[in-house]
């Protein structure tokens, strides 16, 4: 019974009994009057009857009062006390209890700070050691997360689940590519820690190939590892090396036992594209070739007789002529071909156009001793380029400026031109000739002690660009541009400044290699070990029944009891209706804002996809979910995982405070608010919460997800409805 109940129990109790005990003496009083006196007082007391009972409800009312304060003292107050205990034992430590009440709660929270001290010292200094025992561990694992985060190659790790426990930053890019959600999901939809990598791979594709590599461990081979060729769901190729990881048990002659496997992955769609062209080229040259190679010995055999006719000998002397032309057709068309498929298979980066103008400016300064300026360097621009060859065509250039011009400073400027982008090398000084250039272009470059057998022409040949000299009279100035392809910018991981933690990478957890397919139902798991989506709304207004739509849904996950702010969902959504004036001022977000988003017939999907196997959190769940459930029938969309809602489970853990919006709890929990009224910041904070109520739900046996949902439904806040 909460707190409140018991409180309003007492003083009602108190009434009760104080009018009972005044009707109890009235009673046993006039019983033991005699007849004579019952006649005499009887005349007196019936007109008075209504004072008597008015005496009585005010000593009734006078009892309450006092009850009142009573309890306040005697229960609603401990409750409180008890509440901010609980606060200080299971989420935030350094809170400390105010005094307040009669002497002795006063007390008492002074005796619960001081132990608190204590225990807040205690623990300072427990955790100061295992810092210590645990920091070359951890530096370790940091280290490792941190090389897989920056490989080129796409790096998956699983457990034996397939649920994922490990990604780099290339796998994560990859698998965006891969994704046919909206930009929303980004590839969150199907890759994140404790997600299943059989939302990409087939099963008994994977079950095969650790069959493959068990076997190939039992016959200890030096390189347990199997490859094979798959297509996505997108319809792309992927070339996928696996290697196991191999765990001995703690004893050094036992033999190592498979606890999971890493996926090596190539997006090979263009090369097999790439290889089907050219193959089917070869094909082409051979089989014409074929067909001419045979009317040419035909008609050389026939030209071979001595007596044949001038008309005959000039038909086969013109099957001749037709067939080595075609043949010679052929020949161009696919060495053109062959020419530019090498072309395209050469090698080239993606980097930020200022950088490859600063490694520039560095070798020029460096090697050739030449000073440079930069002059309108676009940092928005990015490029693709073999950054090497490229640095030398430049350096190789300017030395010749230097020895045969004398150039003594040189300046770059680096512009967007749409899908290529501008390069310019310029110089103060006298004019120089076209052939002089074109000589420059021609001779193997050498300089400084480098030489290469490579031409600037060769150079620009590469890149599919194009390279000439241009002068600018008015200044006396000169410059050589360079064309080069340019590339699309590449965005941060992070989208936005709050999601950004410290700089440990997010991208893994080592602890999941504990954790394996439980075979009962989730009411059965404990909390702990459940994966989490935590999400939020903004929305036109607060009927969703009258017409109200959503135009934001963040969402963040919590895996093995972690907050993955990296693997969220943050999308605006065209509401495909006006939007009132009066909601954009509770979470800013305008029309124009909204205007060219998606709709949610295409949004829902996606975040359907992100929020698979996961158990919704959400703070005032009902409002959130009614929004859903309304677009069911229009997108076909259900989401039929199970919900907890943070309010609910506000109000079971401190039934006694008086408010449960998401402030006032962030608050007791000694969470720092942050984005609020945004749907993604919002997300966060409620993810925050929930996993400082795990714990506090825990001490009170509500340990199951089972328990919480029925802990939940007893609320009074479990009756709103929407």
């Amino acid at each position: 019974m909460s707190p409140k109940a018991r409180q309003a129990l007492a003083i009602a109790a108190a009434c009760a009994l104080v009018a009972g005990v005044l009707a109890a003496a009235g009673f046993a009083v006039w019983r033991d009057l005699t007849p004579e006196e019952k006649a005499v007082i009887e005349p007196v007391l019936n007109p008075r009857l209504g004072l008597l009972i008015m005496i009585s409800m005010v000593g009734a009312g006078a009892a309450a009062v006092l009850m009142k304060s009573f309890a306040q003292s005697a229960i609603a107050e401990p409750a409180l006390l008890a509440d901010e205990v609980g606060l200080i034992v299971g989420t935030d430590p350094s809170r400390r209890v105010k005094p307040a009440g009669s002497p002795e709660l006063q007390r008492i929270a002074e005796a619960v700070n001081n132990l608190a001290d204590q225990r807040r010292s205690l623990q300072e200094d427990v955790e100061a050691r295992i810092r210590e025992a645990r920091l070359s561990v951890e530096e370790e694992r940091n280290r490792l997360a941190a090389l897989m985060s920056e490989l080129n190659q796409s790096v998956v790790v699983c457990n034996l689940d397939g649920r994922i426990l490990l990604y780099n930053n290339r796998a994560r890019l990859q698998f965006k590519a891969l994704s046919d959600a909206p930009t929303a999901a980004g590839g969150g939809e199907i890759i994140g820690l404790g997600r299943s990598i059989y939302l990409v791979f087939e099963r008994s594709l994977i079950v095969h190939a650790l069959e493959s590599i068990q076997e190939r461990i039992r016959r200890q081979s030096a390189q347990p590892m199997a490859n094979f060729v798959t297509t996505t769901r997108a319809g792309q190729l992927l070339r996928v090396q696996m290697a196991p990881v191999l765990a001995t048990g703690g004893e050094p002659d036992a033999e190592p036992s498979v606890t999971g496997f890493v996926l090596m992955l190539d997006n090979i769609t263009r090369n097999f594209e790439a290889e089907t062209k050219r193959d089917q080229m070869l094909h082409t040259l051979t089989e014409g070739s074929r067909s001419s190679l045979a009317n040419l010995r035909a008609a050389a055999e026939m030209l071979e007789y001595p007596d044949l006719d001038a008309d005959l000998k000039e038909r086969f002397l013109k099957v001749v002529r037709d067939e080595v032309e075609g043949m010679s057709r052929r020949l161009d068309e696919t060495a053109n071909a062959f020419a530019d498929s090498l072309k395209t298979r050469w090698p080239l980066d993606e980097m930020l156009g200022a950088d490859l103008v600063a490694a520039a400016q560095r070798r020029v300064e460096k090697k050739l001793g030449l000073p440079t300026k930069l002059e309108g360097i676009d940092p928005d621009v990015w490029v693709k380029v073999d950054s090497f060859s490229l640095l030398q065509a430049i350096s190789y250039l300017v030395s010749r400026l230097s020895d045969e011009f004398e150039v003594r400073e040189v300046r770059f400027r680096l512009t967007s031109a749409g899908r290529l982008a501008h390069l310019d090398l310029i110089w103060s000084g006298q004019a120089m000739s076209t052939e002089t250039v074109m000589a420059w272009e021609l001779e193997p470059m050498t300089f400084a002690g480098e030489s290469s057998p490579l031409t600037v022409r060769d150079v620009v040949a590469r890149h599919d660009g194009e390279i000439w000299l241009q002068r600018e009279k008015t200044q006396h100035r000169a410059f050589f541009r360079l064309l080069l392809p340019s590339a699309a910018p590449q965005n941060e991981v992070e989208a936005t400044t709050y999601l950004k933690g410290d700089s440990r990478p997010e991208y893994y957890d080592f602890d999941l290699f504990k954790q394996t397919e439980a075979s009962h139902a989730l009411d059965d798991r404990p909390l702990s070990e459940l994966a989490f989506t935590v999400f939020d709304t903004e929305t036109t207004g607060l009927n969703p029944s009258e017409g109200d739509e959503i135009i934001q849904i963040g969402a963040t996950r919590i895996v093995n009891g972690k907050l993955l702010k990296s693997e969220s969902f943050d999308q605006l959504v065209d509401p495909l209706r006006e939007l009132p004036e009066a909601s954009t001022k509770i979470h800013g977000i305008t029309p124009e804002m909204l205007v060219g988003q998606p709709s949610m017939a295409k949004v829902l999907p996606a975040f359907h996809a992100f929020a698979e196997d996961t158990v919704l959190v959400a703070h005032n769940a009902a409002f959130d979910m009614r929004f859903l459930q309304l677009k069911e029938e229009s997108t076909g969309i259900r989401f039929t995982q199970p919900v907890l809602d943070t309010l609910l489970l506000s109000a079971v853990l401190h039934p006694s405070q008086e408010s449960h919006r998401l402030e006032a709890i962030s608050e007791r929990m000694g969470v720092s608010v942050m984005g609020r009224h945004t749907a993604i910041g919002d997300a966060i904070v409620t993810g925050e919460v929930f996993l400082r109520m795990i714990p506090l739900l825990a001490e009170m046996g509500i340990r199951t997800l089972g328990d919480a949902r029925k802990a939940s439904e007893k609320t009074y806040y479990a009756r709103v409805k929407y």
